[in-house]
């Protein structure tokens, strides 16, 4: 069997790489750039930095800023009525996560018209051509939607979210600049940052992992460990290491899948609507330690990682404990909350129980868990 790595054609990184972004369009050819941003980023003038570049070159857009967090079918629907009607040859994603994921999609659909049912694109869809060309400038330092070829959207109507695998819908340009990551507050800040540790982590221990993706993966666990609390204290050398950090995790997570803590997370997106970053960031060290015996020395390297001093001297009890306790520590620090208490509905678990069971992250997860496991786990943070 052979392991496939999918990445961009091009990345750009650095603060003010958002100036790159004309002569990109230019040498592709594209005369008109459909700009997908969340109306939270516009309103609060972030996209802007982005059109004052294209303005300045005198290129051509047009604005489509109806997405939301957790973007919903609806979302996805109405962008690919706006693409049409706009007359652009390509997709400026500038957002976080569910800007570029609902980027995605209408990029998808557009040149695959067969999957114009957003529904039929979850799993890993049979689609035939490469997507409208995207180019993504991500404003949150955590989804890594830049670079994989995953994105998530909300069936309202169901109430879950699902997961979309497609290598035909991965940017082709990614411009990470810390600049546009500068005027996140600090909870999202937090919130984003552990979602990418979480990617680094879950990939790092998935069934999937392999040489080349631990080294993605062990690199974005330590850039992460040193540079998120900096971030949060917006500090600009913490925005460019979390920038980095998220973006490398993500060039190896996209390539071998995730595990339950994202099964988990989606769920409670899809019923409660809660912040992504924040539902993983709370799962983590919990999922953790379930998946502690699946592991082998994993964890060692994961508490290294982590800045842990005296991992070689430790038994195997003690360099778990370390790592998850390492991940606590980070969590509590930049002010995720402990547990689900303020947000989990008892009787909802086996409804969140069985959409984390029939989420397509879950079967890479270390331990295999059945449906009690899982509201056991929820239950546990209750």
């Amino acid at each position: 069997m052979a392991n496939r790595i999918i990445l961009n054609e091009q990345s750009f990184h650095g603060a003010g790489a958002r100036k790159e972004l004309p002569e990109i369009l230019r040498v592709r050819a594209f005369k008109k750039a459909f700009i997908c941003s969340d109306k939270a980023t516009f309103d609060v003038g972030v996209t802007k930095k982005v059109t004052d570049v294209l303005d300045e070159a005198s290129f051509a857009y047009e604005v489509y800023t109806n997405i939301v967090p957790n973007p919903p079918i609806e979302n996805v629907l109405s962008g690919v009525e706006a693409f049409k009607a706009s007359g652009a040859d390509c997709i400026v994603a500038v957002g976080g996560g569910s800007s570029i994921d609902t980027a995605k999609a209408i990029g998808i659909i557009i040149t695959n018209p067969e999957f114009a049912d957003v529904r039929s694109l979850e799993g890993v869809a049979p689609t035939k051509n490469p997507c409208v060309p995207i180019i993504a400038l991500p404003t949150t330092a955590g989804t890594a939607a830049e670079v994989t070829i995953n994105y998530v959207i909300t069936d309202r109507e169901k109430k879950r979210k699902f997961v979309c695998v497609d290598p035909h819908d991965i940017p082709v340009v990614a411009i990470i600049d810390s600049e546009l990551m500068s005027t996140m507050p600090k909870g999202l800040t937090a919130a984003t940052g552990m979602d990418a540790l979480t990617h680094a982590i879950e990939g790092y221990t998935t069934k999937g992992a392999w040489e080349m993706t631990d080294m993605f993966h062990l690199k974005a666990i330590e850039i992460i460990a040193r540079s998120l609390r900096k971030a949060v204290a917006n500090d600009p050398s913490g925005r460019e290491d979390m920038a980095l950090g998220q973006y490398v995790a993500g060039m190896g997570f996209s390539n071998v899948g995730l595990g339950i803590v994202h099964s988990m997370a989606h769920a409670l997106g899809a019923v409660y609507n809660t912040p992504h970053g924040v539902a993983n960031a709370i799962l983590l060290p919990t999922v953790m330690e379930y998946n502690a015996e699946a592991t082998g020395e994993r964890y060692r390297e994961i508490a290294r990682a982590m800045g842990v001093k005296g991992v070689d001297n430790m038994s195997q009890e003690e360099y778990r404990k370390a790592a998850v306790d390492a991940v606590k520590a980070l969590s509590a620090d930049v002010g995720i909350p402990a547990d689900l208490k303020e947000i989990v509905k008892e009787e909802d678990l086996d409804f969140l129980a069985q959409s984390a069971m029939d989420d397509a992250c879950r079967p890479g997860n270390p331990k295999d868990p059945t449906k009690e496991d899982i509201i056991a786990l929820y239950k546990s943070l209750l």
